[in-house]
């Protein structure tokens, strides 16, 4: 039996998320079936994370047990030749037994991208949120500055079962290392990495941080909105557009 580990990016906007789901299109479920193909074998590869319906990756992580002899190196060729051209599988490593995509994975980094100008080009429209109204951008990365440390992220988290998008786990303290946004001409992008991520926890966090640059909220509501561990204390959920999955470490 053989370890793989794929390193597969995908515009999110066609699939109903990561996980697999009866009758309706997923990353798991196209990859499963490439794979099926190539190895004759029915498979469930694994995620480093859940994303969300929408949702992209630059690099998620995945792994899948086979007893396939097919090289590494063919199989990026033999899988991009099947998924659909919104999915590519970038590497193909073999690791020890041990790895999983999930469980091994230390830390994830986010990005959130926000459009800010007037008009926004078609060819962005997928991957942005388009919001062109007035915002105090340094509030904004005030608030951000807020959520670093250790929390529990409750009221950033989705009010569902499924509430970790890193495994099945009942606890929602995890540890944020960096929060930041920073302007890109037109675009204001947020960034942000830490140990793990809840259901929908980066959107919300988007969507907080927006009713601070509106006056809405203040800074330092985000450390008082913490404390209170109530979804109902934090802000909407930001559109799944503007969100990617940029790296996962080991």
């Amino acid at each position: 039996m053989r370890n793989l580990k794929l390193i597969l990016s995908y515009d999110g906007s066609d699939f109903s998320g990561w996980q697999v789901q009866p009758n309706v299109p997923t990353v798991q479920g196209t990859l499963a079936s490439a794979i099926g193909r190539i190895t004759g074998e029915k498979v469930l590869p694994q995620g480093s994370g859940r994303t969300d319906a929408g949702v992209h990756a630059l690099a998620q992580v995945v792994t899948f047990v086979t007893e396939s002899s097919v090289p590494t190196t063919n199989f990026p060729k033999a899988l991009n030749a099947i998924l659909p051209a919104s999915v590519r599988v970038l590497e193909v490593a073999e690791m020890p037994a041990e790895f999983h995509a999930r469980h091994s994975a230390q830390a994830k980094t986010y990005r959130y991208r926000i459009y800010r100008g007037s008009i926004c080009p078609p060819f962005l429209a997928r991957y942005v949120w388009h919001y062109p109204y007035s915002l105090d951008e340094s509030a904004m990365n005030s608030a951000a500055a807020r959520v670093t440390g250790e929390h529990d992220f409750t009221s950033f988290a989705a009010v569902d079962p499924e509430r970790s998008r890193d495994g099945d786990t009942v606890s929602n303290v995890r540890e944020i290392y960096a929060s930041a946004w920073e302007r890109f001409g037109d675009e204001l992008i947020y960034t942000v990495r830490g140990s793990g991520f809840l259901h929908h926890m980066v959107r919300n966090m988007v969507g907080t941080f927006i009713l601070v640059g509106k006056a809405t909220l203040q800074a330092d509501d985000v450390t008082r909105i913490l404390q209170a561990q109530s979804r109902s204390a934090a802000g909407p959920t930001a559109p799944a557009s503007g969100l990617c999955l940029v790296q996962v470490e080991y």
